[in-house]
């Protein structure tokens, strides 16, 4: 497992993810967004006056339940705000990040 951070234009998460995910998390990011428009069961869940409403709380939950459910992503820490990964502490600047 390692650390990602994801964000919603919000404040800035760490994540613990499989490795697959850490190391190609764009890839793993664009299908979630691509699942959300297209699966049936995550447009009844997220869908809003004509949208989508979707965090990456949202992801993690993807990961767990349909993509690695042997492997379990977890929440490590909060950061809060960041300005979208522009000012990250020096401690997590290498670790890979999505904002949705």
């Amino acid at each position: 497992m390692k650390n990602v951070i994801l964000s919603h234009d919000g404040d800035s998460v760490v994540y613990s993810v499989p490795d697959i995910v850490a190391e190609n998390l764009e890839k793993y990011c664009l299908e979630f967004t691509n699942w959300m428009y297209h699966s049936r069961q995550a447009r009844r869940k997220h869908k809003i006056q004509g949208g989508f409403c979707y965090s990456e709380a949202d992801f993690i939950d993807y990961l767990n339940q349909y993509i690695f459910p042997t492997e379990q992503s977890e929440l490590v820490k909060i950061l809060g705000w960041t300005d979208l990964g522009e000012e990250l502490p020096d401690e997590y600047k290498w670790i890979p990040y999505f904002n949705f």
